[in-house]
């Protein structure tokens, strides 16, 4: 009898579709630019200044400037500061970078109302159909990037694709100001060719696994056979095995139904540092977003729950001016509930998160050139 061996044909691509996804260049920092000039060309950390509140706190961004000492997202305020003593540091103003993500948003839709907004400063669009009929998925994204510009004196990146995967990639290949253009023909190049570190969703401990089985670009990622990936990574190694191949069919949901979403935890030895407890709410942050990804959710009020080894509960709140889904501006305003009512004096036995203030996912907010000469239409 002979045996057979069952082959499987490789998944088949979507190129159908025109992807933009634009990101905005050290957001928060730049708006502050924009309202004080005197900070450009200034090395520049969205926080309170650790001298202000005892060294308490973390880095929301900075400018690129900063980035030049080693200064970056979630860094402590504190680490921020013994790296570039002479860095200015400015409080987040979150109202002030609300609307000026609405007016962004407000040039988006010239374009198209397809739009999924992943953060204040960044967004997918999907411009295979269009309000202006244009061919040109690039054009678009330089239409973009100069209105941004010359309306409101700020700068983004874009990355240009037939799928979200690669599109994102994209945006973040030349920063600042650039448009990464990654057409069907170019995307087996760019995927082989990129760090697997690289790649969106693999995080520092999926990347250190990646390297012990040997994986450290794409194209060692594709010489890999699925049913490994799926042993080693489980549900991610089934979409990495896809994402590798320039296959990613998510749409761009512009709408996405409960009337809280939230996280808490209880610790069994109380939390006593100032950096378990950011850690921990980093943490819980990401877990509400995710469960708000899930039910297609997004709100407008963000309320903190703390209890001591006293068993006292404090809850605080803050209402935004616009939704959010956002893990990054979720921790962001935790954490200033945090400091504001927070304190270590008796421990902390519980943390939580609520988003309350729900409603369907909507295009309400807004978070180099490699073939950029070229125009993927």
């Amino acid at each position: 009898m002979r045996s057979s061996v069952i082959q499987f044909d490789e998944p088949i691509r979507d190129t159908s579709r025109k992807i933009i996804h634009v990101d905005m260049d050290a957001f928060y920092a730049s708006v502050e630019e924009r309202e004080n000039p005197s900070l450009k060309g200034k090395p520049l950390v969205i926080a309170r200044h650790p001298k202000d509140n005892g060294g308490r706190g973390v880095v929301t961004t900075a400018n690129y400037e900063a980035r030049k000492f080693g200064i970056h997202s979630a860094m402590s305020a504190q680490k921020a500061y013994e790296l570039c003593p002479e860095a200015i540091f400015v409080p987040g103003r979150h109202e002030l970078y609300s609307e000026v993500s609405a007016s962004i948003h407000e040039i988006f839709k010239r374009f198209t109302d397809i739009i999924e907004p992943l953060s204040l400063d960044e967004a997918y669009l999907d411009v295979t159909e269009n309000k202006k009929n244009i061919k040109s998925a690039t054009k678009i994204a330089a239409l973009i990037q100069q209105a941004i510009y010359e309306e409101l004196h700020l700068t983004c990146s874009a990355g240009v694709s037939y799928n979200k995967f690669i599109a994102k990639l994209a945006s973040d290949y030349q920063k600042p100001s650039g448009i990464t253009v990654i057409p069907p023909e170019k995307a087996y190049e760019f995927l082989n060719n990129l760090e697997i570190s690289k790649f969106y969703g693999v995080g520092k401990k999926t990347a250190e696994k990646m390297y012990q089985l040997n994986i450290f670009n794409g194209a060692d990622l594709y010489q890999k056979d699925e049913l490994e990936l799926i042993h080693y990574f489980g549900k991610m190694g089934y979409s990495l095995y896809r994402k590798v191949r320039g296959i990613d069919d998510s749409p761009v949901r512009v709408s996405r139904e409960r009337k809280s979403i939230g996280r808490e935890h209880t610790y069994g030895k109380p939390l006593t540092t100032e950096e378990e407890v950011l850690a921990e709410l980093r943490f819980l942050a990401g877990k509400v977003q995710a469960s708000l990804e899930r039910n297609q959710k997004h709100g407008k009020i963000i309320v903190v729950k703390l209890r001591n080894s006293d068993y006292e509960t404090i809850t605080r709140r803050v209402s935004l001016p616009t939704y959010t889904k956002s893990s990054e501006e979720i921790f962001f305003h935790a954490q200033s509930l945090w400091e504001d009512a927070g304190s270590l004096e008796k421990g902390i036995r519980l943390l939580g998160i609520t988003v309350t203030g729900l409603d369907p996912q909507a295009f309400e907010n807004i978070v180099l050139p490699l073939w950029s000469n070229k125009s993927y239409s």
